[in-house]
């Protein structure tokens, strides 16, 4: 192997590996370990987060829906052939009225999920999106108060709620401000405590930690630099590379942050290989074996020397243009008896109130049909899942699923109520964010009557 061909597979590996991730004004930035003045340690005690991105934006309307025969009525008039049926709604028992009246029941899939909302292990949070301020349906149609640029794109939307800026061209997560404001809580600093089993995202990437990929299945290597005898030329190539005191400041960061892959593929896998065995089954779908792979690297922390962590995980599929009724109850399944696994496994290692998942996605879908599903919405329902949470309550108020009515933008389109900014911050509080680092992280949370929604203990 020549110097050329060596240097296209470094560089081919290095992304692959998360050593840089957004390459683009990020190249400058170390991870933790390169820090001469890491904060004050916040908070004590072993604390994850856990995010899992919904993909395409879920169709919320059709997760959390009336029971009761007003509320019903109202939503299968909006609905028309989307409506799931009154009788197989699972019904929901809150410890307190949800505001506005009426009762609730969840998509008939996700029995895992209402198991866990009765016994108060889980809330769900109605009706968030990204906001710059509160704002009415009069309001937005007269253009009076500003909103989130491109609302109802995917791609930006995605970066909208991962950031705390409702800025699209902000690459600095909500996940990412508060490990900045934390990383140093951690003995080990090589390993950054943000960990993506999703690969790329907006939301663990901060001013100083960036995320570290691992795969379904473990840490991920560098492949063509395998012990065995028919890769002795390449591998010998690379290691000159990764070795050689280089001149250019570039080239010596490279040759770091390849070194830093590799040690960490060592650690991780070591840790990972002494960890106890999970004694709980996981789904055996894409978002199950993500949710397993952050419970057996939680159950890795004390090897890999970690109070703070915050993990991502990712669930495709949620674009529901058409077929939705026929794939939309397979991801609310999963959904369901994915994190009801992981909430099983966290109760099984006695860390069911320091570990909190919670989920996110583009936007809501459209209140009415297109025919076939739904279009790109705005508001949207989200679960918050551990023994930390205020469960067995729909926290904020349920929108009016009258088409035309005060909460449809235009068509069709739900406007939020809470803004992404409140629901972050209260999650951030209880993993130990203090008032006065508010507005470091969230710079936009004052203009909001409540920054601390209350769900979290």
């Amino acid at each position: 192997m020549d110097r050329r061909e060596a240097i296209k597979h470094l560089l081919c590996a290095t992304a692959s590996s998360a050593l840089f991730t957004s390459l683009a004004g990020k190249f400058s930035l170390a991870q933790a370990a390169t820090i001469s003045s890491p904060r004050t340690l916040l908070g004590t005690g072993y604390k994850a987060l856990v995010c899992v991105f919904q993909y395409g934006g879920n169709d919320a309307i059709n997760m959390v829906v009336p029971r009761d025969s007003a509320g019903y009525s109202v939503y299968s008039g909006s609905r028309s052939a989307l409506a799931i049926a009154q009788n197989q709604l699972l019904q929901l028992t809150p410890t307190v009225p949800p505001a506005g009246g009426g009762s609730y029941g969840l998509h008939p899939g996700m029995g895992g999920l209402q198991n866990l909302f009765n016994s108060g292990r889980a809330a769900i949070v109605a009706n968030v999106g990204p906001l710059l301020y509160p704002i009415t349906k009069a309001q937005y149609q007269a253009g009076s108060v500003p909103v989130p640029a491109q609302l109802f794109s995917h791609s930006d939307q995605q970066v909208l709620w991962q950031t705390p800026t409702a800025d699209a061209s902000n690459r600095r997560g909500w996940g990412g401000r508060l490990a900045d404001l934390f990383y140093s809580s951690n003995i080990n600093q090589q390993l950054s405590m943000n960990i993506s089993i999703n690969g790329e995202n907006v939301f663990q990437s901060g001013n100083t930690v960036v995320p570290y990929f691992v795969g379904q299945d473990g840490a991920e290597g560098i492949y063509f630099v395998n012990n065995e005898p028919w890769n002795a030329p390449r591998r010998n190539a690379f290691l000159a590379l990764r070795d050689a005191s280089h001149g250019h400041a570039l080239q010596r960061e490279y040759a770091s942050r390849v070194r830093r892959a590799m040690n960490n593929e060592t650690m991780v896998t070591s840790a990972l290989n002494g960890a106890p065995a999970l004694t709980t089954t996981f789904p055996d779908t894409d978002l199950g074996r993500q949710l397993r792979m952050v419970a057996r690297l939680i159950s890795a922390r004390g090897a890999l020397q970690m109070d703070r962590q915050i993990f991502f995980v990712g669930q495709g599929g949620y674009d529901t243009h058409d077929s939705q009724l026929a794939n939309h109850p397979d991801m609310l399944s999963d959904l369901s008896a994915s994190l009801t696994a992981f909430y099983g496994a966290m109760s099984a290692m006695g860390l069911g109130d320091r570990v909190t998942s919670f989920t996110a996605s583009d936007f809501g879908r459209t209140l009415t049909s297109n025919g076939d599903g739904t279009d790109h919405g705005w508001g949207s329902h989200h679960f918050v899942v551990g023994d930390a949470v205020q469960g067995g309550r729909i926290v904020g108020t349920m929108p009016d699923l009258t088409v035309g009515g005060p909460d449809d933008a235009d068509w069709g389109q739900i406007i939020p109520r809470i803004a992404v900014d409140q629901y972050a911050a209260t999650l951030s509080s209880w993993y130990g964010m203090s008032d006065s680092d508010r507005a470091l992280v969230f710079p936009n949370l004052s203009r909001f009557s409540s920054p601390n929604l209350g769900f979290m203990v």
